[in-house]
């Protein structure tokens, strides 16, 4: 299978080719979410204020010790009905606090809730942990408002949780990766909804991870994940190695019988 990867941001529009099943991705801090697919931005210097008619960032009123500019999360090409896995489990850390560093959050954000952000553009709000890996598949076209954002998903325990075996968004909706598996290991799925062509996957924050998105202007650090498109995850070595043991000894006890 040929997967092609489009690494955006400050290159936006670069792809690369590769024919490997699978991908690695690096998710900064500054990736938001609520920009994926819009080219029609221009992000102004990480010193200045956003300006525009409604779909820009909240930033911090004063300079941050970061000064990071937001980024264009980064994109996959994929199909409507290819099933998404990460094909090992997202590692890394993001601060989203001023000062370099630690506090780090991984993959899997803050706590089983904590963030209530509204929607941006034609993007989804997100309910869920606080500041973790998140996806959302569009189509080819810049979601610039002209229609209206989709319902907003609940990753909250009252609602969705975390915890599901496969989950099959629509177009603009976030939804949250987190380290792609459950708690019990099992590789989770997500399934790209008709018509979509992207997937794109950042970070949703906002001031106290809440209201409009925005405060990525202190965010450092970054989340790091393999994705596969319609690809089995692979066992872990360990476990490839005690399969290995188990089958060669079902032969030495064949092989027994049989010269009995």
């Amino acid at each position: 299978m040929l997967i092609r990867f489009a690494v955006a941001g400050l290159c936006a529009g670069l792809v690369l080719d590769a024919s490997a099943a699978s991908v690695s991705v690096s998710v900064r801090g500054s990736d938001a979410i609520f920009l994926a697919g819009r080219t029609d931005l221009t992000i102004p210097p990480a010193n200045e204020a956003w300006t525009g008619p409604g779909d820009f960032l909240a930033r911090h009123s004063g300079p941050t010790p970061e000064e990071i500019r937001e980024t264009l999360p980064p994109v996959v090409l994929v199909t409507g009905g290819d099933v998404i896995r990460v094909a090992d489990p997202a590692v890394g850390g993001v601060s989203f606090f001023n000062g370099l560093g630690a506090p780090l959050f991984g993959p899997g954000g803050n706590g089983p809730a904590g963030s209530s952000l509204s929607s941006l553009g034609g993007i989804s709000g997100y309910l869920g942990p606080q500041g973790p890996l998140t996806g959302v598949f569009l189509t080819d076209a810049v979601p610039d408002g002209s229609t209206a954002a989709p319902a907003t998903l609940d990753f909250r325990p009252t609602g969705l949780g975390i915890e599901f075996a496969s989950l099959s968004p629509l177009l603009g909706q976030v939804f949250y990766i987190g380290d792609g598996v459950t708690s019990g290991g099992d590789f989770q799925e997500f399934v790209a909804p008709a018509g979509a062509t992207r997937l794109f996957l950042g970070i949703p924050d906002g001031f106290g991870f809440g209201g409009v998105p925005g405060a990525y202007d202190d965010n450092d650090g970054a989340y790091r994940v393999t994705i596969g498109v319609n690809q089995i995850p692979v066992p872990e070595p360990d476990a490839l190695a005690l399969v290995a043991v188990a089958a060669i000894a079902g032969v030495g006890l064949t092989g027994r019988r049989r010269s009995r």
